[in-house]
């Protein structure tokens, strides 16, 4: 519960420091700009008041690491609801609307995270996870799509350093196989997820590893 409110209010402050120029970049989310990954990061927030307002029934069905859906081939940004998120951002006009409500919404999502009891079971995408398993999984979104939000603002804050560490942790149990621990927290995220290529030399190091790589999370 701590990292997830870790994550999220650094992912909220980077979002606010960021000048208007800043949503024209392009972000590290494949087709997307800036102003579209925090629109996408609206609809995030309003999943997990929806999610924690949801509570189910029976067993657990997923949990932190089975959550993602795995595929091998990266997002093109041509998917219905990828396109969606682009007309919205664009319906915005200013970056100040998009801030303000990313703010309201987010800070909400927030609290309720902070209230929720950890071991409530809560629907989300027809499966049933405890609400620690669920917010746990948005640890890693939140750390991923923080650094897709800097990844053209070099001099941006980064993510919580123990979300990095937690998110690595995390996607090496997905995968089953653990990164060279030359790799920093951050290296591994961004090529472990195909957000950057390895160079020569890491792939080198991955060496048989390097197959399991990268893992597309949805």
């Amino acid at each position: 519960m701590d990292l997830f409110s870790r994550s999220w209010t650094a992912l909220r402050a980077a979002v606010a420091d960021l000048s208007d120029e800043d949503f024209s970049r392009p972000s590290g989310c494949r087709g997307w700009l800036v102003r579209d990954l925090v629109c996408h990061l609206v609809i995030d927030a309003q999943d997990v008041l929806i999610t924690l307002a949801t509570p189910a029934d029976g067993e657990p069905t997923r949990d932190a690491l089975t959550y993602w859906e795995i595929s091998d081939t990266p997002p093109t940004g041509d998917d219905p609801l990828d396109a969606l998120t682009v007309r919205l951002a664009a319906a915005y006009g200013e970056p100040h609307l998009l801030k303000f409500h990313l703010e309201d919404v987010g800070s909400a999502a927030g609290r309720a995270a902070a209230l929720a009891d950890p071991g409530l079971r809560v629907g989300t995408r027809d499966e049933v996870l405890t609400v620690d398993d669920y917010l746990s999984t948005y640890v890693m979104e939140w750390t991923l799509h923080h650094l897709d939000l800097i990844a053209d603002l070099p001099d941006a804050a980064p993510p919580p350093s123990k979300g990095l560490a937690r998110s690595r942790e995390m996607l090496e149990r997905i995968a089953g196989s653990a990164f060279p621990s030359s790799f920093s927290d951050r290296d591994a995220l961004l090529v472990g997820t195909g957000r950057r290529p390895p160079t020569d030399a890491e792939r080198a190091e991955l060496g048989e590893a390097a197959s399991r790589f990268p893992l597309y999370l949805g």
